[in-house]
């Protein structure tokens, strides 16, 4: 090592021999010339002056040496200090230079280089969008740039090596995930999730040691979980559901000390869960659910007792839920349902103070249901369908307080249904059919007052049914079918207005008349009375249920014409059968000409007398309006009766066993020429006739899910309401689904083919996974893993309107626009459905009832009621109330808003009621950020000015468009 200056040292020495040489001489001379004591004296006194002199000659050699060195190293410290100065501008430079690749691979617009180059500081990129740097602006830390739609080479990213936080989430970035993101070395967060892409797993994500959070959800990936991620140490987030993962779950997985969340769902997983996963660290969520994992469940999953979610439906797993359950005070989320368990539920179940939802349907659980469950103060949801539970409900379950919904259908349950239970004021949804349930429904069935859904069918239930029924003025859906009951129909029935899937009272003992109160359901779209007693003639006030879909009148003892009402007459004959006294359509017995006119003379007769009085108390103007509208309704009536229809399609059921049955398809082509190999209409038709295959039903057609022989996978469209004389004109047809399938735009559906038998019309599509929007708002917001999403839903209201201000351009009016019929991709992306039913059904012919017409319950336009069409202006307002659904995440109809009151009229109602405009919107969106609640509240703006009453005030779609974008660029 160099310590100082060459010609210091060389001083040094030649001082050193010169001192050295002259001592020597003059100790000599003394020694040989001079006296003992005087030799003595004077050899110490040269002495002390040698040994002097040398200390005062090197302390001036020392000093001369730091002077030089002082000198020296302050040159050395200023060049490292200008080099550390030089290192710091090269990376400020380096991510320049990569930012700038990556604007230009993604094509960022908003990340300004040319303002940047005019300042000629390259630290101006740390105020670009997206970006965030360290405290001294000298590198990136953190890149998100989710939501953007981006695709392209995302490589470059990789040369960000400061990067600590990395978001690419919701855009269609596709390929293989880079293997240069493991050099990222910095890297906490990573977040892929949303894309399209594809491939492995890179095994150089294993490099990445200081990783807490890695998301690579809903993409496309395939092959096993990699063994090298075990080097992720710190992972305290690891999510990967929704790919096309295989293989089991590695046992290192389990080793993660700091793993909090595993969410590996919707994959192809295999094997049983690890042991230890959850023994060695505070694991809080685990969804697995939708794999073929089997095995027990671990005990380790419990053992640290921090556990909040549980998520393990639909997999093969087998064993005892573990005793060891009670040890999570936490948990609120425990969904075990679609598997092998077996056993009894543990009784430390009562331990799970936090417990809100319990799904343990479709098991083997066996044993009484345990009392336990009571102490379960929060439990809003009991699902254990499907099992082999016995015994009694407990009594005690009435003091579940805030219980919703108890559903324990499909067990060997019996005695009485506990009273207890049914005083519940919160109770939304009771199932206990398909039981050994006894006696007599109780008087208070009817105790909460938001019961919307009591299901009863198939026990044993015996008695009447009580008049208190009509109390339950919610109702959505009443099955008292499969039971002993005796005596009448209540008339109150007719009062729960509400009641829309179904009246279900078929194979009792029911007696006497159909009550003419029936016809006041207007919204019931399914009846069934078949198999029971019922005698006199069919009401002709039951032409007031105008949403009718599903009638069966059959094994009963009725007598008269049957009434010409189109359901009726769309109905399968077998509807009817078995009634010795019924005649008429579809039956194939005529009632006779004297019969039937007398049956019209009356029914004329009294119509007549009504428009008398009617002359009479409001004079010659109302008489002739009158007039009008009953010749246009008998017109319409021989128009419907004279296009006979062969019979209900919903109700198809074939045998597949028997090819005797199958149907024969008369006609059906694939639009997209890469599919044509890839669709079997033999496996389309099959998939419509199971039940199971049902996605969802509206007000136009079923949708099922249809698996090809090749892989792909279809979603069909089973018409309801097709004229039959579109269905003869088949080249029409074809011609309006070919244009149609040519429609260019990324927010509406297109159809891909289609398939015709017998009457039958199916429509192909693609498959879309992630369901309608209404079951987004609806159903995904109340789970427990919900997280707030505003842009998203910004983002879908965008898309919305952007897909029908394109069907407006093309002079294409949309019949029945509904968050249920707006669809979204695996991007979120929403496309708007029911396209086709615009062309293939004209309603200025009457093609379909005018409820049919109209579109869904609360979505139709005020002015409907007096013009019966389906206006632009009119879908304006259909868009409305979409819109104040994604901001309140309230649905259109709703009996809190109060009787009479939709979701339009109780957002235009708060100024009344004394509330402002924020406490409208949905508050677990509102209130995470002022910028969130400020667009909400621009939203809300547009929503009101799409649902004014005057049609004529109304936006345009193409300025509805408009107004929603700018709030996105306003931020």
């Amino acid at each position: 090592m160099v310590i100082g200056d060459g010609r210091v040292e060389t001083m040094m020495l030649m001082g050193i021999v010169v001192v050295a040489v002259l001592a020597l001489v003059v100790v000599f001379w003394w020694w040989c010339f001079g006296c003992g004591l005087l030799k003595v004296v004077v050899v110490w006194r040269w002495w002390w002056w040698f040994t002097d002199g040398l200390q005062w000659f090197t302390f001036y050699s020392r000093l001369q040496w730091y002077n030089v060195y002082s000198k020296k190293e302050f040159n050395v410290s200023s060049q490292l200090d200008h080099d550390n100065d030089d290192d710091v501008n090269d990376n400020k430079d380096d991510d320049l230079t990569t930012l700038l690749a990556i604007k230009k691979e993604l094509n960022l617009l908003d990340w300004d280089d040319d303002n940047l180059l005019n300042n000629k500081t390259s630290s101006n990129y740390c105020q670009w969008p997206h970006i965030t740097c360290n405290s001294n602006h000298s590198f990136v830390e953190k890149l998100v740039l989710s939501h953007l739609n981006l695709q392209g080479n995302i490589t470059p990213i990789s040369q960000l090596k400061s990067l600590k936080f990395l978001d690419l989430s919701f855009n269609t970035f596709h390929g293989p995930i880079p293997n240069s993101f493991g050099n990222l070395s910095n890297l906490q967060v990573l977040d892929l999730s949303y894309n399209k892409f594809d491939g492995l797993i890179p095994t150089q994500l294993g490099k990445l040691t200081n990783l807490k959070s890695l998301n690579l959800s809903n993409n496309l990936l395939i092959g096993s979980i990699p063994n090298d991620l075990q080097g992720l140490v710190n992972l305290q987030d690891f999510q990967i559901f929704s790919n096309h993962l295989n293989g089991s779950i590695p046992i290192w997985v389990g080793n993660l000390t700091e793993l909090r969340v595993f969410t590996a769902y919707e994959n192809e997983l295999s094997g049983k869960i690890p042991e230890s996963l959850g023994s060695v660290s505070e694991l809080r969520s685990l969804n697995l659910h939708s794999n073929y994992l089997e095995g027990p469940i671990p005990d380790g999953v419990f053992e640290m007792g921090k556990l909040e979610s549980l998520v393990l439906t639909q997999n093969k797993l087998g064993g005892s839920l573990p005793e060891s359950i009670g040890k999570c005070r936490g948990l609120s989320s425990v969904r075990i349902g679609d598997n092998d368990l077996i056993g009894n539920i543990p009784r430390a179940i009562g331990n799970l103070s936090g417990l809100t939802y319990f799904e343990a349907d479709n098991n083997n659980l066996s044993g009484e249901i345990v009392w336990e469950f009571a102490h379960c103060a929060n439990l809003t949801l009991l699902n254990l369908a499907s099992n082999g539970f016995s015994g009694i409900i407990p009594p005690v379950f009435g003091q579940m307080v805030n219980l919703q919904e108890l559903i324990v259908s499909g067990n060997s349950l019996f005695g009485e249904i506990p009273t207890s239970v049914l005083s519940n004021k919160n109770l939304n949804k009771i199932d206990l059919s398909n039981n050994r349930f006894n006696g007599s429904i109780p008087q208070s069935v009817c105790n909460s007052s938001r019961l919307q859904y009591l299901l009863l069918g198939e026990n044993s239930l015996i008695g009447e049914i009580p008049h208190e029924i009509g109390n339950c003025v919610k109702l959505l859906e009443l099955q008292l079918g499969g039971n002993y009951l005796t005596g009448t129909i209540p008339p109150e029935i007719g009062r729960i207005k509400n009641l829309q899937i179904a009246l279900n009272l078929s194979f009792n003992h029911l007696h006497g008349q159909l009550p003419p109160d029936l016809g006041k359901l207007d919204k019931l779209v399914s009846l069934d009375l078949s198999n029971n007693q019922l005698t006199g003639n069919i009401p002709l006030a039951l032409r007031g249920m105008l949403s009718l879909i599903d009638v069966n009148f059959a094994n009963n003892h009725l007598t008269g014409p049957i009434p010409t009402f189109t359901p009726f007459q769309k109905s399968p004959n077998s509807s009817f059968w078995r009634n010795e006294g019924l005649c008429g359509y579809p039956l194939n017995s005529n009632c006779g000409n004297s019969n039937d006119s007398d049956d019209n003379e009356a029914f004329h007769h009294r119509v007549s007398y009504r428009i008398v009085l009617a002359v009479i108390g409001s004079g010659l103007l109302v008489f002739l309006s009158v007039t009008i509208v009953v010749v246009l309704f008998m017109m319409r009536e021989k128009q419907e009766k004279a296009a006979k229809t062969v019979g209900n399609e919903d109700d198809l059921e074939i045998d597949d066993s028997n090819s005797n049955n199958k149907p024969l398809i008369i006609a059906g082509n694939v639009f997209v020429e890469n599919l044509k190999q890839a669709i079997d209409f033999d496996a389309v038709v099959k998939a419509t006739l199971k039940d199971s295959n049902k996605i969802s039903s509206g007000t136009f057609s079923t949708i099922y899910k249809a698996e090809m022989p090749s892989g792909l996978t279809l979603s069909v469209k089973r018409l309801k309401s097709v004229d039959k004389t579109i269905l003869n004109q088949q080249t029409k047809m074809i011609r309006e689904l070919e244009r149609l399938s040519n429609l260019c735009h990324e927010n509406l559906i297109r159809p891909i083919g289609f398939a015709i038998y017998d009457d039958v019309a199916l429509l192909l599509h693609g498959f879309l996974p992630n369901g309608t929007l209404a079951r987004f708002l609806h159903e995904s917001s109340k789970e427990a893993d919900y997280k707030p999403d505003w842009p998203v839903r910004l983002s879908i209201a965008i898309g919305v309107a952007e897909g029908l201000a394109f069907l407006h351009h093309l002079a294409i009016i949309h019949l029945d626009i509904s968050s249920g019929n707006v669809f979204l991709d695996s991007n979120f992306k929403p496309l708007v459905g029911e396209v086709e039913i615009s062309k293939l059904l004209d309603p200025s012919r009457g093609t379909a009832s005018i409820s049919a017409v109209a579109g869904s319950f609360g979505y139709i336009p005020p002015e409907y009621a007096y013009t019966m069409q389906v206006t632009a202006p009119g879908n304006v307002y259909s868009f409305g109330v979409v819109l104040l659904e994604i901001l309140t995440t309230r649905v259109p109809v709703d009996e809190e808003f109060g009787e009479g009151v939709d979701l339009v009229k109780w957002v235009q109602g708060a100024p009344s009621r004394g509330e402002t405009p924020e406490q409208i919107l949905d508050a677990k969106l509102s209130t995470v950020s002022f910028g969130w609640r400020k667009e909400m509240l621009a939203g809300l703006k547009v929503a009101l000015m799409c649902t004014d009453t005057t049609p004529a005030k109304r936006p345009k779609m193409k300025k509805v468009v408009e107004m929603l974008q700018e709030i996105t660029e306003n931020k």
